[in-house]
């Protein structure tokens, strides 16, 4: 008997309880992270372990992620430069700059209506909206 693994079903689990925002702001990933530290007490940094890689087209392309874990919890959040060369990981939003998943713990809408008006408050930010699964055609290549 030959086992098939079902890819949707795994993009379907990762996805469980998590909440997706995108950002509009047309800094570098490193920058946006510092700002995200500077102002709002994160320590984003940058995971070489994590980065995305797309292969389209022939070529390849490399997205990088940056995490921050909640003290005292399970909470992670993962930054994803949305472009790389000309290439998007979600083409279905590509005037987002960046990706702001929050996984692990659940997440109130209290907490992100928090989050979102925190961001909004960063000077140079010109957008920031909450994505939700359906809206998302391309999750699988958020996964990690």
């Amino acid at each position: 008997m030959k086992l098939k693994l079902n890819i949707d079903e795994l993009t379907d689990d990762f996805f469980i309880g998590t909440r997706l925002f995108g950002i509009m702001v047309p800094v570098k990933s490193y920058r946006f992270c510092w700002m995200l530290n500077n102002t709002l007490g994160y320590n984003f940094r940058l995971n070489t372990e994590l980065e995305i890689h797309l292969q389209k087209k022939g070529r390849h392309y490399f997205f990088p992620v940056y995490d921050h874990a909640e003290p005292g919890g399970f909470l992670c959040h993962y930054i994803y430069h949305n472009h790389y060369d000309g290439e998007y990981l979600l083409p279905e939003f590509r005037h987002m700059d960046f990706l702001w998943l929050l996984k692990g713990d659940e997440i109130s809408d209290d907490v992100c209506q928090v989050l979102i008006q925190s961001v909004k408050k960063i000077n140079g930010i010109q957008m920031i909206a909450e994505l939700t699964n359906e809206q998302i055609k391309n999750k699988g290549n958020l996964v990690f």
